[in-house]
Order: structure tokens, then sequence, then C-alpha cells
């Protein structure tokens, strides 16, 4: 198993109102952000300490009605998205989206646990040590 495998590793923001997100997160969080251009739209990166750490969308740009309402989406890394969706299945959990892969980024999937709650799935492209220096570790999280 890698040294990834299990972590939380991107958290995005879906959201009706970006303009109005950024400057709260600039605000409460200091974060920075860069556009990315995207299909119809623009993904903002957040940076925080030179490093990204978030990622803001608007809803409008997705396909499902159901998926506008504005929440936090959580991508927990694993070593095989197909692997890991077929173990989430046997536990009692459900596929919401089939694996698709983001160029630079990962293979991604998205699930409902057993409890209902949707989670994102990811193979990243990068990996990293915890431990290792300069990378984020739990030392290094500002409180």
């Amino acid at each position: 198993m890698s040294t990834t495998h299990g972590l939380v590793w991107w958290s995005e923001l879906m959201t009706g109102d970006v303009t109005g997100c950024r400057a709260y997160y600039e605000t409460v969080c200091g974060w920075r952000f860069e556009e990315m251009p995207m299909g119809d739209g623009v993904y903002l990166i957040a940076h925080a300490h030179g490093k990204p750490v978030a990622g803001m969308m608007d809803t409008a740009s997705l396909p499902s009605a159901s998926d506008r309402y504005p929440h936090w989406m959580t991508y927990l890394a694993v070593d095989d998205v197909d692997s890991a969706l077929e173990r989430a299945k046997a536990a009692g959990g459900h596929v919401e989206r089939e694996p698709f892969e983001v160029p630079g980024v990962g293979r991604i999937a998205i699930a409902r646990d057993a409890g209902g709650a949707v989670v994102g799935l990811m193979t990243p492209v990068t990996q990293w040590d915890a431990d290792a220096p300069g990378e984020p570790s739990l030392e290094n999280v500002p409180v």
C-alpha cells in the first residue's frame, strides 16, 4: 500500500456563489486562488503556504440538479479506484459515478458509503510522503 492510501487527498467547494465564497476564504483562511479553465467554466485552486489545498467550482456547470446545492466534496486517495469501488460495493456502498480520468490529477470515482454519504475516491497521479521534509504533515498545519 502506498503512503497516500486512505488519506484525505483533496476537497472542493461546489457553490453557486463563487465570487462571494472566494472573498470569504481569502479573508478567513488567507487563501490565494489561481484560475484553471475547465470545459465551460473556470476551476479555482486555493493555495495556502505556497501549496494547493482545495478547489472551488460553480455548481451551474454540473450536469445534475441534485449536485447544485452548496457543499464541500472530499476525495480520499486509494491505490486503485476500480478495486476500491468493488470493496465499497461489498461493504454496502453504491457507485454514483463510474471512474473517469482527469489528466494530470488522477483516476476518480464518486461513491456513497454504507450510510449514504457521498465521497470521492481517487488514485492521484502524484504521490507524496507525509513524513518528507517540506511536504504536508500534521506538524505543519497552522492552528
